[in-house]
C-alpha cells in the first residue's frame, strides 16, 4: 500500500492542483483520498488500487466544491433565503440561489473588502441566532446535511429541524435587511 501511494502522490496532487488551482486545497484532498484508501481498502490486490484511488480522488475533489459551493453562498445575500409565509415546509432555501459564472479573473480590492464586510455582517448574525436555531442552520446549510441527519444529529424530529432552520432563515434575512442589506 505504502509503495502504490509514493508512486503516485505526485500525480495526485498535481491532478487535484490543476482541478481546486489551490496548493493547501490540493494537498488537502490528496491527503484526504490517500487516507480514505488505507483506511477502506487496504486489503485490497495491488492491481485494483489505482481505480479504486482515482474514483475516491475525484469524490473527494467534488466534496471539495460542494463544500465550496455552501461556503460561497453565504457571500450572496441571506435575504434572498427567505421565502413567503405560505410556502410549504419542504421549502428548500438553497434551490432558490443563482450561482455566480466562474471565472478567472480575481476580484478587485473593493470588492473583496464588500466581500469581507459582507461576510462578517452574516456571521455577526449567525452568532446572534438561538442555539438551536443556529444549529439547524448550519448543519443544513453549512454542513449540507438533510433533514433527516439533521435531526438525528440535533435529538429531535425532522419537524422540529424544519421549524428551527425556517425561524432561523427569517431572523437572518430580518436582521440583514435591518443592516441595510437587500437585494
Amino acid at each position: 500500500m505504502s509503495d502504490f501511494l509514493a508512486e503516485v502522490e505526485k500525480r495526485a496532487y498535481k491532478q487535484t492542483l490543476f482541478a481546486v488551482r489551490e496548493e493547501q486545497a490540493a494537498l488537502d484532498i490528496v491527503q484526504d483520498a490517500m487516507l480514505k484508501l488505507a483506511d477502506k481498502y487496504s486489503g485490497k490486490p495491488v492491481a485494483e488500487l489505482p481505480m479504486l484511488f482515482q474514483r475516491i480522488l475525484q469524490n473527494t475533489t467534488r466534496d471539495f466544491f460542494r463544500r465550496q459551493k455552501v461556503r460561497n453562498t453565504w457571500t450572496t445575500l441571506i435575504s434572498a433565503l427567505s421565502s413567503s409565509k405560505d410556502e410549504s415546509d419542504d421549502y428548500d432555501p438553497l434551490e432558490t440561489l443563482q450561482t455566480e459564472n466562474s471565472s478567472n479573473i480575481s476580484p478587485s480590492p473593493l470588492d473583496q473588502l464588500e466581500q469581507a464586510q459582507l461576510i462578517s455582517l452574516i456571521e455577526q448574525a449567525i452568532e446572534s441566532l438561538p442555539a438551536r436555531q443556529r444549529e439547524a442552520f448550519l448543519l443544513r446549510y453549512w454542513e449540507e446535511l438533510d433533514v433527516s441527519e439533521t435531526a438525528i444529529a440535533m435529538g429531535c424530529s425532522e419537524g422540529s429541524v424544519k421549524t428551527h432552520c425556517s425561524r432561523a432563515v427569517h431572523a437572518l434575512a430580518e436582521k440583514l435587511k435591518a443592516r441595510g442589506i437587500t437585494l
